[in-house]
């Protein structure tokens, strides 16, 4: 069997299971369409855009940005359940690539982030949120969205490979997930923050990624600066993704192969 054999029949058996754990899917589901309902009824007239658009279409892209940070903690759960659970050594008994299980492991619970992305776009569109851009790039911009949600996914692994105990786990991703969300412009636009603030939220990936995905959308940025980070807000958004995904993928197969050497 080849390794993307592996992969693909490993990330099947994972995607079946998941689907017949429906708690999970609607947890997944329940926080995006609950942001989108909450914030943008709570914040709409509140921040001055451009005329002709509404919260809405500032708010949408920052939430789905919050559903790949929420898959850190499903992902580092997944993997740190895994090795305590036994099933670690099942696979190794089996003639399998070990990097093959961290693979699909990550694409499998990237079926259910793209779940989460496309139900919270669904409840923006019902509440006026549209696309004023072309379609390659509404799809680069989800393409993005995918991108910086493997990335994060990548991230929960390795943090359930080294993070002992679940309360340990659960607690790194959540603030993994209320930093990058309310210190970036994934809600608010970053004019009124103190300077110093300002500039680590634009520096902030996540800012990055969610201006790139507004600008792909056609959707309102409110640029507050002249910063490298403002103005380039795709170029990092690309790089650094590309350097987490690198860092990530390596160091989670090392302590993998530790792990279940061992």
């Amino acid at each position: 069997m080849t390794t993307l054999g592996d992969i693909a029949a490993l990330a099947g058996r994972r995607i079946t299971a998941m689907w017949r754990s429906p708690a999970k899917v609607i947890g997944v589901l329940m926080m995006p369409i609950s942001m989108v309902l909450v914030l943008g009824y709570l914040f709409e007239g509140s921040i001055a855009l451009p005329d002709g658009f509404r919260y809405v279409d500032y708010l949408t892209a920052g939430v789905a940005v919050q559903v790949g940070l929420a898959c850190v903690a499903t992902s580092a759960l997944g993997i740190a359940d895994d090795l305590r659970g036994g099933l670690a050594d099942r696979f190794r008994s089996l003639p399998i690539r070990r990097s093959a299980v961290l693979f699909g492991h990550t694409l499998s619970e990237l079926t259910l982030v793209a779940v989460g992305i496309a139900a919270t776009s669904g409840i923006a569109a019902l509440l006026g949120w549209r696309i004023h851009a072309s379609p390659l790039s509404a799809i680069a911009g989800f393409a993005l969205l995918l991108l910086f949600s493997y990335g994060m996914l990548w991230v929960g692994v390795l943090i359930g490979l080294c993070v002992r105990g679940t309360e340990a786990i659960s607690s790194t991703a959540a603030m993994i997930m209320v930093l990058g969300s309310f210190v970036s412009n994934a809600f608010v636009p970053l004019r009124g923050l103190p300077d110093w603030l300002a500039t680590v939220s634009a520096w902030n990936p996540v800012s990055s990624v969610v201006a790139a995905c507004r600008t792909l959308w056609g959707n309102p940025t409110v640029v507050t600066g002249t910063g490298f980070a403002e103005q380039h807000a795709t170029l990092i958004a690309v790089g650094v993704l590309a350097l987490v995904l690198v860092v990530t993928v390596t160091t989670s197969s090392r302590v993998y192969r530790r792990a279940v050497a061992g």
